[in-house]
């Protein structure tokens, strides 16, 4: 990541998820208008056509074709490897732009440089708002989330301070991390922390990044003033005892286990 080329390197993972992607590419090249950019695209062995449909549709996309599912962060790493941005754009290829969220993100990390990680305010497919900004959790919190279809569950203090319940999340603001479904990094920000932590296969590699800035005296932002629709797959609430949730939990235990038990912005 010596060189910079563009302002904004975006870089995206798929995974059996073609049409999704390619809603999420026409909308990115649709909107992007005011900044210069390349797509990263590392494709996890989907087998479904997606290869095909890129090097068809989108030559102009970097492509890295994996011969298996390398997980997230590892897939990330390898997308960011690559970037030639002032500026990494992590994005998930569910997400759907509707209007010029990266050139705001862009504007907005231009203007206050002591920001590592900025992210945009997300809504469900029927415009309602997503909880993508949160609190630093406790363990019991993310074990709590897995299992927040139950109201005794939803409806508790613990994890009502987790997902800041109590903010109208219509304000420009410092939070403790943003999920990686969207998170605009700096590159000065990101050769300090370091890449997404490799041993977490699927799970808290976006809360990780987050709480390493804030350790790097690099703020993280929630910025509402723009938006994106997350068809958001939820792929470890459907199947509780799937291979990937199982993954995710350990991924959790992982990451709580680094930081001796304990994840707070204070040193």
């Amino acid at each position: 990541m010596e060189e910079r080329k563009v302002d904004v390197s975006i870089v995206l993972i798929t995974w059996k998820m073609k049409d999704m992607l390619k809603v999420c590419l026409d909308t990115i090249i649709k909107f992007t208008k005011g900044v210069t950019y390349e797509i990263i695209l590392v494709e996890n062995y989907s087998n479904d056509g997606t290869t095909e449909m890129i090097e068809l549709d989108y030559p102009e996309i970097m492509l890295v074709k994996n011969s298996e599912n390398m997980g997230v962060a590892p897939a990330r790493n390898q997308g960011l490897k690559l970037a030639n941005g002032k500026y990494a754009l992590i994005l998930d290829v569910d997400m759907e732009l509707f209007e010029d969220t990266i050139y705001k993100l862009f504007y907005f990390m231009e203007n206050n440089l002591d920001v590592g990680l900025v992210g945009s305010k997300l809504v469900d497919s029927d415009g309602s708002l997503q909880y993508s900004c949160k609190r630093f959790p406790k363990l019991s919190t993310l074990f709590l989330r897995r299992i927040d279809f139950l109201n005794t569950v939803k409806n508790s203090k613990n994890l009502k301070n987790h997902l800041m319940i109590d903010y109208d999340h219509k304000e420009i603001m410092d939070v403790d991390y943003v999920i990686g479904a969207c998170q605009f990094i700096r590159r000065e920000a990101l050769v300090k922390t370091g890449l997404y932590d490799d041993q977490i296969f699927y799970g808290p590699e976006d809360l990780d990044m987050c709480y390493k800035m804030w350790q790097n005296n690099y703020k993280v932002f929630y910025y509402p003033k723009t938006k994106i629709f997350h068809h958001e797959q939820r792929i470890t609430k459907k199947n509780i005892f799937s291979k990937i949730t199982v993954k995710h939990f350990f991924a959790i235990l992982y990451l709580f286990k680094k930081y001796n038990w304990k994840i707070s912005k204070k040193k």
